[in-house]
């Protein structure tokens, strides 16, 4: 992979940052973490934005003020979810927390592999900070939560939805304006529908030809599961078709049992969405939502669904991006009627992503991870991390000075999470989720690529998905 396309880290943050209000604390978390003095834990987690900062922030000042030592290892995806796992599985007792996606939280429970943090802190009062407010926190929360007894088995450490970002400089400037109107007849503005958003896409490639500038990003990477996850997390509700396309009741995939993995509008969801490919940088087929973020922060698109982690960095930060000052934020475009659906609370337009920190039953040093985890659920240190990071994952947050001047650099991105987050919605509550994934995702690779076609793909996918169902002892 070219360098542009690097995935982007964070750099190292100044400690002189931190919140005077957390520092004042200090006297507590002092007296609590007496009797776990030299303690190591250790954690796993994504290598993005948000755990950067807990690696170079969140964790040293822990160890400050607390004298528990916090060891961190923050890596790709495929590998903390390997590692996490089969630590989990063989009760070995190697990571004291992990870090829990949003999509993943549901099979953890069914597997029984996360401590229940509610419980915990009413059963050792001893170290229940009284700066641990569960109900401070957004609904994303509820995500986290047991859902027979409510108690919270996960604290949120990152939040965002999955918005449509384009390059407002583009889109401003009189001349493309000019050139687009010429060319479609129409006016150049944020697509709403996808026959838009390809026509405007079609116009940059064409426009952007000796410029290495392309029309959209595409994550459609032919060999991870992030192409999976773009086109039934991102791409497929716009068109109306949620929740993978399985009925949570029947647990039906196919339409002829009801499901709708390969219905018609799921058909031309996939074939738009292949069909993006003519008009995205080359890397698109090798693109998870890393190479993605790097591709729009490098200027060869005018236009993609970006993870919202990468708002902030692609928008603000000079030494790692070209487009500084330039990015536009909008809803994703839609079908007819699926806007007002989500609206209506009976759909939603994309993705709402986001991550949780957990303690394993397998942990060696379950209070002291309690702790580090109240710790990191301070609102108090909630505000620098998420200028870092584009998380929020508390509702005060939105209202904090730092926060608000920094919405006005990602061209409102914060208000449209605020605002209109409630059109998004996390990945569907099927313990199940890995093993679709295992036996659906091959033949979206294989659209990717061009060896089957579009609608073939879904065919096979649903009769796959629905036999890996019935094998589960879901379906009948």
């Amino acid at each position: 992979m070219n360098s542009f396309v690097k995935a982007a880290g964070v750099g190292v943050i100044s400690l002189g940052l931190w919140s005077s209000a957390a520092l004042a604390q200090d006297s507590w978390w002092k007296t609590a973490a007496q009797p776990y003095q030299g303690v190591t834990i250790r954690g796993i987690s994504e290598s993005t934005p948000a755990s950067k900062y807990v690696e170079q922030v969140l964790g040293p000042k822990f160890t400050e003020e607390t004298g528990i030592k916090v060891e961190f290892e923050a890596t790709s995806w495929d590998q903390m979810y390997d590692k996490a796992i089969k630590d989990m599985e063989a009760n070995t007792g190697i990571y004291d927390f992990v870090y829990i996606e949003q999509d993943i939280v549901y099979t953890y429970l069914a597997r029984n592999f996360l401590v229940d943090i509610t419980k915990s802190l009413v059963d050792n009062a001893k170290i229940a900070s009284p700066d641990f407010k569960p109900e401070n926190f957004t609904t994303f929360l509820n995500y986290f939560k047991d859902p027979k007894s409510g108690d919270v088995m996960g604290v949120p450490m990152e939040a965002f939805i999955k918005p449509y970002l384009y390059r407002k400089d583009l889109f401003d400037d009189p001349a493309i304006q000019k050139a687009y109107k010429d060319a479609t007849g129409a006016d150049l503005k944020p697509a709403t529908t996808h026959e838009e958003y390809t026509q405007i896409a079609k116009f940059f490639t064409e426009y952007g030809a000796d410029k290495e500038l392309w029309g959209t990003t595409v994550q459609a990477s032919s060999s991870h599961p992030a192409a999976f996850y773009e086109f039934f997390e991102s791409i497929a509700p716009t068109f109306g078709v949620y929740n993978w396309g399985i009925d949570g009741t029947t647990f039906a995939a196919t339409e002829a049992n009801g499901g709708q993995m390969n219905s018609a509008a799921a058909k031309k969801a996939l074939n738009y969405w292949v069909g993006l490919l003519k008009y995205a940088p080359p890397e698109s087929t090798s693109s998870t939502w890393d190479e993605v973020a790097g591709t729009f922060a490098a200027g060869r698109a005018a236009q993609g669904l970006v993870y919202g982690e990468n708002a902030a960095w692609i928008a603000t930060d000079a030494s790692k991006s070209t487009v500084v000052g330039k990015v536009g934020v909008a809803l994703p475009p839609v079908e007819a009627g699926v806007l007002e659906a989500a609206e209506a609370g009976k759909g939603y337009i994309g993705y709402y992503d986001g991550g949780a920190f957990g303690i394993p039953h397998s942990s060696k040093n379950k209070d002291a991870s309690l702790l580090f985890l109240q710790y990191i659920g301070q609102a108090s240190v909630q505000t620098d991390w998420a200028l870092a990071g584009s998380r929020i994952v508390m509702n005060s947050t939105y209202d904090d000075p730092k926060i608000v001047e920094q919405d006005k650099k990602v061209n409102g991105y914060y208000t449209l999470m605020r605002d209109d987050g409630k059109l998004f919605a996390g990945a569907p509550p099927y313990p199940f989720h890995s093993q679709v994934l295992q036996v659906v995702a091959p033949f979206i690779y294989k659209a990717i690529v061009g060896e089957i076609k579009p609608d073939e793909a879904l065919d096979q996918a649903a009769t796959a998905a629905e036999a890996e169902l019935v094998k589960l002892g879901y379906r009948k």
